[in-house]
């Protein structure tokens, strides 16, 4: 059974209402992201290990959504298809947080984290797959500005708050996000409804497996959406893994500097989150990602000539901040719009699949770049190699978004 979708006014406090969930996520990634390096800095000095830790969340995100988000597409119980798997994996998001900074070593803090990466991919693919189950078509654009206005909000508070908290308390970050993400993940599964049913279905995880790849095969469309997600995603990783390293260790800055890089990067993406919608519902989704994903990469590549600080950088992360946002916020929205309304949860899941193809590859090739040409860079101890290496995905997915144009204008039409 297919979500009815509402109309009207009652559509933005659904979009309110789903964007909360998007900040409780986003948080606990970004205060994982940035504040699990230094713990595991204790432990060892090599950017290499650290980028694999970090990088395991591409093995949960390549597999656990191929099975969960097809099975949240036929799981009907009386609450709901998509918001049984949130549920259950609220407590194990928050649980996680909370002791990652109290592990005595190495491994078992990577065994915690590989935990919560477990429990934040089974939640992923079902709260993505509400939003065209909930939601008309013609709001998707400006439901994903105000889910990447959320997400931006934690981004910027999940690394300068969390910057403040770790000074004052190794563990404060992590504990904080543990009371964020209960709180926000919970705000969908509570005050959200969606169709329910009373006949709970597992039909194996080979079945879904197969579905998925049957889906994705029939939808040429969906592929070159999901190459080029794999790409921003890899960038959007590798960046916040190694960007704080890269100011404090590479360009030999204090944490005040990083600070205000972050603070103009999430100045920059929420800004995008307040434009981005409108402007891509108005001159279609495709063509906005396009032409900013051309800035983004750029802008990128410019920053690998950087060997020493200067306060005019601000300026620039600023605004190449606005384009990168832009092209985060709009992205769900455009593969909203390809996606056939039977198969939303499968190609949810097959999305979020593709963002662990980029997870593992940004950043744990970023790390081994770094160590490798470290040697080679000595200005910068290798960190000079991180923007230029994650701006040639965003550049090499601009033929994939361009050729998407016409076919969301045919999927707006049908």
């Amino acid at each position: 059974m297919t979500a009815l979708a509402p109309e009207g006014p009652s559509s933005v406090g659904t979009i309110v209402k789903l964007g909360v969930g998007a900040f409780g996520l986003a948080w606990s990634l970004t205060t994982t992201a940035a504040y699990l390096p230094p713990v595991l800095g204790q432990y060892t000095t090599s950017t290499s290990l650290i980028g694999a830790v970090l990088a395991a969340e591409g093995v949960f995100a390549l597999t656990l959504p191929l099975v969960i988000g097809p099975w949240s597409d036929t799981f009907h119980t009386p609450l709901g298809r998509r918001r049984p798997f949130m549920l259950v994996a609220v407590g194990p998001l928050a649980f996680c947080l909370a002791l990652m900074a109290f592990m005595p070593n190495l491994w078992t803090t990577a065994l915690l984290v590989f935990a919560f990466f477990c429990a934040y991919y089974v939640y992923e693919p079902p709260y993505r797959g509400l939003y065209p189950d909930l939601l008309p078509e013609s709001v998707y654009g400006r439901a994903q500005g105000v889910q990447h206005l959320f997400r931006g909000i934690a981004l910027g508070g999940g690394l300068i708050g969390g910057g403040v908290l770790y000074h004052l308390w190794r563990p404060a970050p992590f504990l904080f996000a543990a009371a964020i993400v209960s709180c926000a993940c919970l705000i969908p599964v509570v005050l959200l409804r969606e169709d329910g049913g009373h006949t709970r279905v597992f039909e194996g995880v080979t079945t879904y497996v197969g579905h998925s790849w049957r889906v994705l095969r029939r939808n040429p469309d969906i592929g070159r959406f999901l190459l080029a997600n794999a790409a921003w995603e890899g960038t959007f990783a590798g960046a916040r893994t190694f960007v704080i390293l890269y100011i404090t260790v590479g360009l030999g800055e204090p944490l005040g500097t990083s600070t205000l890089a972050l603070a103009a990067v999430a100045s920059g993406y929420i800004l995008a989150a307040l434009l981005a919608g409108a402007v891509g519902d108005r001159f279609g989704l495709a063509r906005v990602i396009t032409w900013c994903s051309v800035v983004y990469g750029l802008g990128l590549l410019a920053g690998g000539l950087a060997t020493e600080w200067h306060a005019w950088y601000l300026a620039g992360i600023f605004i190449v901040a606005i384009f990168a946002g832009t092209v985060m916020t709009l992205a769900w929205g455009l593969l909203f719009k390809l996606m056939p309304p039977d198969d939303r949860g499968a190609i949810a899941g097959l999305a979020t699949t593709t963002k662990g193809i980029g997870l593992i590859f940004g950043t744990l090739l970023a790390g081994i770049l770094i160590d490798v040409l470290a040697p080679y860079l000595p200005e910068t101890h290798g960190y000079q190699v991180l923007l230029p290496v994650l701006g040639i995905p965003i550049l090499l997915a601009v033929p994939l978004v361009f050729s998407l144009i016409r076919a969301e204008e045919i999927a707006g039409s049908s």
